[in-house]
């Protein structure tokens, strides 16, 4: 991998970072999150009054500093207990990932284990003392399906002699690609607003979303707070520009969610690439002075392998552009024969 394909893999995941951080940083799309995508009976009921987040207290401690990973303390309903859920956002698959979860495990389980002492001096000692439980989850935005190992205990040598002497617990993971349009609709809530636009992979996928039934975004219009719709165009706009949809384009957008103009969404909204739109433009430009230049020599009756080596130029190339301009002859519309040499490229790929 080349220095800026690196660069643009950074980039991108720090996109997809900052799009996970705001969302599981907003109350009720963690709530919806935990209620609707995690699928643990225990999790049915919760809801944003019921989260805590605790992550401050461990910034300093994830790897690669991080900060699109959460910890959540959850006060369950109806229950005088609490878990803690660490939800971990990953874009590619991490075969370390069981280990991460481990070390973040006692992290976190030390640090309740410090906040109990300054409580009660002396309680971790005690025979009745418990550690709470902890759910760690890894929220999985990657294209291709997870593939590492779950389970802690399948990453140790010896294993199966030593059986229960070697930690054994599963992180759950949660892929957003798994999900169709179809069951993210049936959500029926913020979120699924969130994953269905973040599903996308490219501008021209936006088409998938246009038959959206009215009643959907009925339902977000009458229901989602005011707070809501600023944080949801504040998370669609970290997911637009990561698709090179133009900035006004992307506005537009927005400003719909914002005044509740659910319905109206995808109405003229075009969505283009920005940045393939000016590659295809410059390929558009590199190609017209090709065509011109072959002209020219046509008309000097030069053959297409001779243009092709006075050119430096790949043969096949200068030959299906010679093949085109020859039926031009002798006007050579320039703008015709690039043209139509651009949708024949076009359709060959």
């Amino acid at each position: 991998m080349g220095n800026e394909q690196k660069k643009a893999a950074a980039k991108n995941t720090k996109i997809r970072d900052n799009g996970a951080k705001l969302i599981f940083d907003d109350p009720i799309l963690c709530a919806e999150f935990l209620r609707g995508y995690v699928e643990i009976d225990l999790l049915k009921n919760v809801q944003p009054e019921n989260i805590e987040d605790i992550s401050e207290r461990f910034l300093s401690m994830w790897q690669e500093g991080r900060d699109s990973d959460s910890v959540k303390k959850i006060h369950l309903p109806e229950n005088d207990l609490f878990l803690i859920a660490i939800v971990e956002h990953q874009s590619n698959v991490c075969y370390d990932m069981a280990f991460k979860m481990l070390r973040y495990m006692v992290l976190v389980l030390t640090d309740y284990e410090t906040e109990q002492e300054k409580l009660h001096a002396g309680i971790t000692k005690t025979k009745d003392f418990k550690y709470p439980p902890i759910l760690p989850i890894v929220y999985y935005e990657g294209t291709s399906r997870w593939t590492a190992v779950r389970n802690f205990h399948e990453r140790v040598h010896l294993s199966d002699v030593l059986g229960k002497y070697i930690p054994n617990f599963e992180y759950l993971v949660v892929p957003l690609t798994s999900y169709t349009n179809q069951q993210l609709i049936e959500k029926n809530d913020e979120l699924s607003l969130l994953m269905l636009i973040n599903k996308l992979r490219n501008s021209s996928d936006f088409a998938e979303l246009q038959d959206i039934p009215p009643e959907y975004f009925e339902n977000l219009s009458d229901n989602t707070p005011e707070y809501l719709l600023r944080v949801i165009s504040k998370i669609i706009t970290v997911f637009l520009s990561r698709l090179n949809v133009p900035k006004a384009e992307i506005g537009d957008f927005t400003e719909k969610i914002e005044r509740r103009e659910f319905t109206m969404l995808f109405d003229s909204f075009e969505a283009y690439d920005v940045q393939e739109t000016r590659r295809i433009s410059r390929a558009e430009g590199a190609k017209f002075h090709l065509v011109k230049l072959i002209c020219k020599k046509m008309k000097k009756n030069m053959a297409a392998n001779e243009i092709a080596e006075l050119f430096e130029e790949d043969e096949n190339e200068v030959q299906q552009i010679y093949d085109v301009a020859i039926r031009y002859a002798p006007d050579y519309d320039i703008n015709k024969i690039t043209e139509e040499v651009m949708n024949q490229s076009s359709q060959n790929i």
